[in-house]
């Protein structure tokens, strides 16, 4: 199943991704005399996405073609999934060089991992807006994680059980602060409109093998970075029961896992976000 977070004359909708165009949840209500909640957050918070996804699967996918009036992929504007997680963890260098041959972490090696405020948060299409007091701020396309049940100390094995989906993350940092100190880094990566995600959620079933999935850094139409989740250090599943041994992880909460490489924005620019069979994450970039 994907799912989007529809805007409309300032109203946001969750709506699924149909065969014959998007349909509102509001819509399916109306016509099948279902009570699904009507935005992303509430469907994930609430623990309900497992059961619409199953729905949809099993019967709701049929249904709605036949049943339920569908809006057209050009006549709809996509904005940001949902707000106000709980956590949003990322994770830094985290991809090999896509010619080394992959291999798991040398004994005693962790991630490196650091945390981001909700009010970093933006949709697609809103500006990445670079603050004052940054003179070299860098996007980085990354493959989120975001969680759909409540979870502590899961293994590995068990992890994709409490994945609500993935999506398509553009993390931002103010490079020059951060390599001022490394200590600064949760400054350097916390201002407004320093994250972008969306515009799909994708259930975990929608991708047959996440470990073949490119990640594409992109500047202005032009791909400048690109990897493969396979040359990962830590990969995906490892990113949320490593995590989960840290801290209770709860439905929302986001993961980034690292991007193939960063590409430095200015006021003007189009950076975006790609990956395999996702919608492209595109935002402007504008000064402060």
């Amino acid at each position: 199943m994907i799912l989007a977070t529809l805007c409309s004359e300032e109203k946001e909708e969750a709506a699924i991704q149909a065969p014959h165009g998007w349909i509102k949840l509001s819509r399916i209500n109306e016509a099948l005399g279902t009570d699904w909640p009507l935005q992303v957050g509430e469907l994930i918070i609430g623990g309900r996405w497992e059961s619409l996804s199953r729905w949809y699967k099993d019967e709701g996918e049929a249904r709605l073609l036949l049943e339920v009036e569908a809006l057209p992929e050009g006549d709809v504007s996509l904005g940001l999934l949902y707000r106000n997680p709980r956590k949003i963890w990322g994770i830094g260098m985290n991809y090999r060089p896509s010619g080394e041959l992959p291999a798991p972490p040398e004994p005693g090696e962790d991630p490196v991992s650091f945390m981001k405020p909700d009010t970093t948060l933006i949709g697609p299409g809103q500006p990445i807006r670079l603050p004052m007091q940054s003179e070299r701020v860098t996007a980085e396309a990354e493959l989120a994680i975001i969680i759909g049940k409540e979870c502590r100390n899961v293994s590995e094995a068990e992890a994709p059980d409490y994945v609500a989906g993935l999506t398509t993350a553009l993390d931002m940092t103010a490079a020059d602060i951060h390599e001022a100190n490394p200590r600064y880094l949760t400054r350097a990566k916390s201002f407004d409109t320093f994250l972008s995600i969306g515009p799909q959620l994708l259930t975990a079933d929608e991708t047959e093998d996440v470990h073949s999935l490119e990640i594409s850094t992109v500047l202005n139409g032009e791909t400048v970075h690109r990897n493969t989740v396979s040359q990962m250090r830590f990969r995906p599943w490892w990113i949320v029961a490593f995590h989960s041994q840290v801290m209770t992880l709860l439905p929302g909460d986001i993961i980034l896992t690292g991007t193939p490489g960063p590409v430095v924005i200015r006021p003007g620019d189009e950076a975006q976000g790609r990956i395999e069979g996702f919608l492209p994450l595109t935002n402007p970039v504008a000064a402060e």
